[in-house]
């Protein structure tokens, strides 16, 4: 199937206008029906889904990306976040930094849809309902490329999402897939810099290193990173274990799942053992660094970790454990492996505490929590397009906010600069 990219961004650029123009309630409705379409629709799309599972299976995807690619139970879910975001405020419209200037203009910022998004994105189908739903209810348009693991999931969903958006009397076009896995159309999207306002990735590394490398269109990057937890001795040990293991088994195969735990020296030889007992429970496998390989013996799950390990994001059940004498080790440990994504620390110890956070630059930064809180759900977002893991606009967690942009808007009264 050929796909003229040009008319798609062109259509979509058509419909973000008019997509700027529909009132919060408009939004909203739109959103409602979608989640109603959706759930009448559920069979056919769980059908299109199993279709992609045992496609997967037969061409031998891991079970991580099987995972990723499940919609069976996850359907309810999804469209009750479209229902939540529907509830949640619009950001759009928002004015903020009201000012009246010494020479009596009056200037003030208002936050503004960014136009059209392009999302490339793997094996998620439940990503193709968050953008779609994020991007809505902002007024943005968005052009979507899913994995070709996932394709059919992605035409029952988009054709279930234009269908509900013509029906809620709107441009169907604001939401478009690109229907054809060949990669070239990957490459030509992120130069359609005449119509597409913003590149999201969300994939592996070499995804985004791809889009970095050959975008003629600003990109956020992110939802990569080695997740870290650090264990001090003055941490409480048991509600430790709960954490870690929360972190690691909850959903092992998502980018907030935890990587490397960091144990202090002086609680290793009682604490290491209780974890790996613990997780050992749920299936997973260790690789360990020298001391903590002394202090577990000769067990089948542990393995002494290569140089390499700590740079592993896993997205499996596997946990590195590295012993380390403190907290200066820990920071210098992270520093050199992560800061980026989430990261940290278990203790009681307040000045730990705020030396933590006050060293540790990822995108989120815990106390005493589990890092699978990054999500744009948990903390309060509705839903998320994006966990970001850059500097520029937004970083952690991306939901509505972050899909905007401002204008400045300047009153005077005939003002002429002097």
């Amino acid at each position: 199937m050929s796909v003229d990219m040009q008319a798609l961004g062109q259509r979509a650029k058509a419909a973000a206008l008019a997509l700027r123009q529909v009132n919060t309630g408009g939004k909203n409705k739109a959103l409602r029906v979608i989640a109603d379409a959706i759930d009448a629709n559920s069979g056919p799309i769980l059908e299109a889904n199993a279709v992609d599972m045992d496609d997967g299976r037969a061409a031998g995807l891991t079970a991580a990306l099987l995972d990723r690619l499940n919609l069976a139970k996850r359907l309810p879910g999804v469209t009750a976040d479209v229902r939540r975001v529907a509830e949640l405020p619009d950001p759009v419209g928002e004015e903020f930094d009201v000012r009246t200037l010494p020479n009596g203009l009056s200037a003030r910022k208002r936050r503004v849809p960014i136009g059209v998004l392009g999302v490339i994105y793997e094996s998620r189908p439940n990503v193709t309902v968050d953008v779609a739903t994020l991007a809505l209810k902002t007024g943005n348009a968005v052009i979507l490329r899913g994995g070709s693991e996932t394709l059919r999931s992605n035409i029952a969903l988009v054709d279930t999402i234009r269908a509900a958006l013509e029906s809620a009397e709107l441009r169907s076009d604001a939401v478009q897939l690109i229907r054809d896995t060949d990669r070239r159309y990957v490459g030509e999207l992120l130069r359609l810099d005449n119509y597409v306002d913003m590149i999201i990735p969300r994939g592996g590394s070499r995804l985004h290193t791809f889009c970095r490398e050959h975008s003629t269109i600003p990109v956020i990057t992110g939802g990569i990173g080695i997740c870290h937890l650090y264990v001090d001795e003055t941490a409480n040990l048991e509600a430790a274990v709960n954490v870690i293991q929360n972190a690691k088994v909850q959903r092992p195969s998502v980018c907030n799942a935890l990587d490397t735990l960091l144990v202090q020296a002086s609680i290793a030889e009682s604490f290491v053992p209780r974890v790996v007992e613990r997780l050992s429970q749920d299936g997973v496998q260790f690789r360990v660094d020298e001391h903590a390989g002394r202090i577990l013996g000769d067990m089948e799950n542990v393995q002494p970790a290569a140089a390499g390990d700590w740079d592993i994001e896993w997205l499996d059940l596997i946990l590195g454990i590295h012993v380390v004498p403190g907290l200066d080790v820990a920071l210098a440990h992270i520093h050199e492996h992560g800061t980026s994504h989430s990261d940290g620390i278990l203790t009681t110890d307040t000045d730990a505490m705020q030396r933590f956070v006050d060293e540790i630059d990822s995108a989120a930064v815990y106390v005493n929590a589990s890092t699978r809180f990054t999500d744009g759900g948990q903390l309060g977002l509705g839903a998320e397009i994006a966990v970001s893991t850059q500097k520029l606009h937004a970083r952690g967690p991306m939901g509505l906010q972050e899909l905007t942009t401002y204008k400045w808007i300047i009153v005077g009264d005939n003002h002429v600069r002097p």
